[in-house]
């Protein structure tokens, strides 16, 4: 099958499966065909897996995210531990995160406000992708990181969310343990060092995701 063929095969797909889930949640008509794409992928170009996996996502949507969008009020004291930066651009132009495990502390008051965190800061991740792009970057400096800092079941659920609802949005994580010399070279492969975060030998100050 040629490129061109494959492409009219999925857009054909697409149709279909607007028409299927439009007809059992109006909703989906504000989704535009980049989305639907990206779940579609991720579901194998499968009509009735990404028709089921795009109706939960509504769903959960309306549910977890009522008002389009999650508040700082909501996330006060997850964004009080300062452990999640918005940074530059890669060399693709993709927006870049960082996250700090050793200033993750688990909120056994409101487990939920830990999910509520991240799906702001998906939201504001994918909110600077620029037009051409779809996936985002991660950084996930674990350096200092220690039992009181383990949270298994509130990092289990937030891949769970990026999984399910997030499809086809993360382009690369960079897990950091140890200082590593060959480090800022390594991320100077793929990102330049005007938009590396200074901690990391770059030149770009690191800037908390709410002030972002």
């Amino acid at each position: 099958m040629s490129n061109m063929q494959a492409m009219e095969n999925e857009q054909a797909k697409i149709r279909l499966m607007r028409s299927n889930v439009e007809s059992k949640d109006p909703s989906a008509k504000e989704a535009d065909d980049a989305m639907i794409r990206r779940f579609f992928r991720a579901c194998n170009l499968d009509v009735e897996k990404t028709s089921a996996k795009f109706l939960k996502y509504l769903k959960w949507r309306r549910s977890f995210v009522p008002n389009g969008s999650r508040s700082e009020s909501e996330i006060a004291n997850e964004l009080a531990q300062q452990k999640l930066f918005m940074q530059g651009f890669n060399k693709k132009g993709q927006p870049i995160g960082v996250n700090f495990g050793a200033k993750h502390f688990q909120n056994k008051n409101d487990p939920d406000e830990f999910k509520r965190l991240m799906v702001y800061s998906y939201d504001k991740l994918c909110a600077r992708i620029p037009l051409g792009q779809e996936k985002f970057v991660l950084i996930s400096d674990l350096k200092g990181w220690k039992y009181e800092n383990s949270d298994l079941r509130g990092h289990i659920s937030t891949l769970n969310i990026l999984q399910d609802y997030y499809p086809g949005r993360l382009g690369k994580c960079y897990v950091i343990f140890v200082d590593n010399k060959k480090l800022k070279s390594t991320l100077l492969e793929k990102i330049d060092e005007s938009q590396l975060p200074e901690i990391y030998g770059g030149q770009l100050p690191s800037v908390p995701i709410q002030d972002s």
